[in-house]
């Protein structure tokens, strides 16, 4: 029993034991689920120390967090008494009365969560860019995480700091909570906004809509402005109706501006704005306002390498070409004549309303210099100056400041040149002659070769028609060749006047260089034009021969006479073959090719004649006959017709010599006669 009683005792104070601990925690409010390490709590910051912030999280010891789990030195102030926070119960020490709580692991847990339900449902989670790593940036969304460069934005960023220690919105595109690894874009988030924005702003479009923007981003070819969550595209040409060079001589990034829309393609996402538009166009009177030939003042607002722009009025440019600066025909560079804000005077030179586009001149404000040479000058006076460039047509000569002329290729010397360059030199100092001065065209026309004098002016005194000359041939062409008489002074030979017989290739009978006696048949001063002929000159000459021939003898010479001295004078022996090779015939004695006289003519008769020629005819016959063996008749008959065959062409060839020199010698003594009489006459 006694044991018993002990037993029942002892359950008794072990239940009042326990029935004690509940009350006590009954009265102090403690939950025992609550002392379990790792659980959540939350509190309310009572106290801020060096070192730790105390949090009254419901437990009869305060909880302790520390300082630096509230993030860097700077952000700490913002850490207020009666603020809330959560932290993770790490433990607790009942003894020593305090307990140590984690705000970092509650951060981080609460951030995992956070990560997950934005993961799963495609929403977005708020986050800090914290610092900049290989190939992106980490945020602190309650934990570290990556976002890649791709998906900082829309747009590439071209400064990356300008994106640190700012708290964007991001879609969470990869998550794995076992590793708690994230992967971030705000460009997703951007883009699904845009998108929501997209569409109320396009309900709302149309052309000629005016709307309020913030200037986003300046770029060369214009500016981009939100008006409304989605941007448009201001272009650099719809900025201002003049010419600017870059969309930040007139915005800033950040301005607020009123554009209007000009046009708009939902599908393609595009939307043109301008901003001109907003004021009148000051081209549509501009004919009102300004004409051809007017001068008037403006400013320059650019320079380029091929002129320079002039503000007219805000919104009105003309353009200064190159050629239009100055009088000179060298091109300077407009930088060297005009500098960016000076004001000049120029002259319209024309407009074109639907171009927009006015072409001035500042040269043209200026007298041409040509008209004071011109006081100076005329015509026929000499100047000198120096050789400024050479071309293929002729040399330039500046004979005033701002005054050059031209020599042309056919001024420069009478003989022929090639090249400009052959004769002249740039830089050479020359004298010269004006042979035209053109103000209204602003030519000045200059010569060398008048400085000698007019060659052509010589000749054509020298010379007559009929008169024989000696040329040289220096070019051919398919109806003649062309002769130079004297140097500079050229002349044409037709096919018709180029030999008796009929030539139609000049090319195949007449080389460059060859020189020949011409006659010349047509002399046309006026035009300095000359046409000569090879075929009379040679028919003159042949006539001349006669009349020197015929004085030198006594009355005995007869026709005969002279038809005998012609054949005499040309070989008719065929050509024999000896060993398979051509060999010439002989050439007729030396006694033969002299002159008979008039005493050996007299004691020759028509039968001697007859028997020299048959002499001549018969011996090449005998001396065949002696060579040749007859074997049998054919052999012989072969050799009567080869005899007869070579025979003929000889005797044709005699016949047609004869008949030609008859006929020359009837014309000449035709043509003497005629002579003859006249100068009785």
């Amino acid at each position: 029993m006694s044991e018993l009683k002990k037993d029942l005792d002892q359950e008794n104070e072990d239940t009042l034991n326990s029935q004690d601990m509940a009350d006590l925690i009954d009265q102090y409010g403690f939950d025992t689920k609550e002392f379990t390490p790792g659980s959540l709590v939350k509190g309310k910051i009572i106290k801020v120390t060096s070192s730790h912030v105390l949090v009254d999280i419901g437990f009869k010891s305060e909880g302790m967090i520390p300082l630096e789990e509230f993030g860097p030195e700077n952000e700490r102030d913002e850490i207020m008494p009666g603020d809330e926070v959560e932290a993770i119960l790490e433990k607790s020490d009942p003894k020593e009365g305090y307990i140590i709580l984690s705000k970092k692991r509650a951060n981080a847990i609460r951030a995992l969560d956070n990560l997950e339900k934005a993961y799963k449902t495609r929403s977005w989670i708020v986050g800090k860019v914290d610092h900049k790593v290989k190939n992106g940036y980490e945020v602190d969304v309650g934990i570290m995480t990556f976002m890649p460069d791709s998906h900082a934005d829309v747009r590439a960023v071209k400064d990356s700091e300008s994106l640190l220690g700012n708290r964007y919105k991001f879609k969470v595109i990869r998550f794995e909570r076992k590793s708690e690894n994230a992967v971030l874009s705000r460009k997703a988030f951007l883009q699904d906004e845009r998108e929501k924005k997209k569409k109320v702003v396009f309900e709302q479009m149309k052309k000629g809509l005016k709307v309020q923007g913030s200037v986003r981003t300046l770029t060369n070819f214009g500016a981009f402005v939100d008006i409304g969550g989605i941007e448009g595209l201001l272009h650099i040409s719809d900025i201002s109706w003049g010419k600017i060079n870059h969309p930040s001589e007139v915005f800033k990034v950040g301005d607020e501006i009123e554009v209007v829309i000009l046009d708009f393609n939902e599908k393609e996402d595009r939307i043109s704005l301008g901003y001109k538009q907003m004021s009148e166009d000051p081209w549509e009177n501009i004919i009102d306002r300004y004409m051809e030939g007017q001068k008037i003042a403006g400013k320059v607002v650019s320079l380029t390498d091929f002129g320079a722009f002039i503000e007219l009025e805000p919104g009105v440019e003309g353009l200064v070409h190159i050629s239009d600066l100055t009088w000179s025909r060298k091109l300077i560079h407009p930088k060297k004549i005009l500098s960016q804000g000076e004001d000049v005077v120029v002259t319209i030179l024309s407009i074109n309303p639907e171009s927009k586009r006015i072409s001035l001149g500042l040269k043209q404000s200026s007298p041409h210099p040509l008209e004071d040479f011109q006081q100076k000058y005329s015509p026929g006076s000499r100047v000198k100056g120096k050789i400024t460039s050479i071309t293929d047509f002729g040399g330039f000569l500046e004979v005033d400041k701002g005054i050059e002329g031209l020599i042309h290729i056919s001024d420069i010397s009478w003989k022929k040149i090639r090249h400009p360059s052959d004769v002249l030199k740039q830089g050479d100092e020359i004298e010269v002659i004006i042979l035209n001065i053109d103000v209204e065209k602003q030519k000045l026309s200059l010569g060398i070769k008048q400085l000698e004098g007019d060659i052509w002016e010589d000749f054509f005194k020298r010379q007559r028609m009929g008169d024989i000359v000696h040329v040289k041939i220096i070019r051919i062409a398919d109806f003649g060749v062309f002769v130079e008489i004297t140097p500079g002074i050229e002349g044409v030979v037709f096919l018709s006047e180029l030999d008796e017989n009929k030539i139609e290739n000049p090319g195949e009978v007449f080389k460059v260089g060859e020189q020949r006696n011409a006659k010349l048949i047509k002399l046309n001063q006026k035009e300095k034009k000359i046409s000569l002929s090879f075929r009379q000159a040679l028919l003159d000459q042949q006539k001349m021969e006669y009349q020197r021939y015929s004085k030198s003898q006594d009355g005995s010479l007869t026709l005969g006479d002279i038809m005998r001295d012609q054949l005499n004078a040309i070989d008719l022996k065929p050509k024999q073959k000896d060993g398979g090779k051509k060999v010439e015939a002989d050439k007729p004695p030396a006694e033969k090719k002299a002159k008979p006289t008039a005493k050996k003519k007299t004691e020759e008769t028509p039968d001697s004649r007859a028997k020299e020629k048959t002499a001549k005819v018969e011996k090449p016959k005998k001396k065949e006959a002696a060579k040749t063996v007859p074997k049998k008749k054919k052999a012989e008959e072969k050799t009567a017709k080869k005899e007869k065959k070579e025979e003929s062409p000889t005797k044709n060839k005699k016949e047609d010599i004869v008949n030609k020199v008859a006929a020359k010698a009837k014309n000449i003594e035709e043509d003497s006669g005629e002579k003859e009489e006249k100068k009785n006459d």
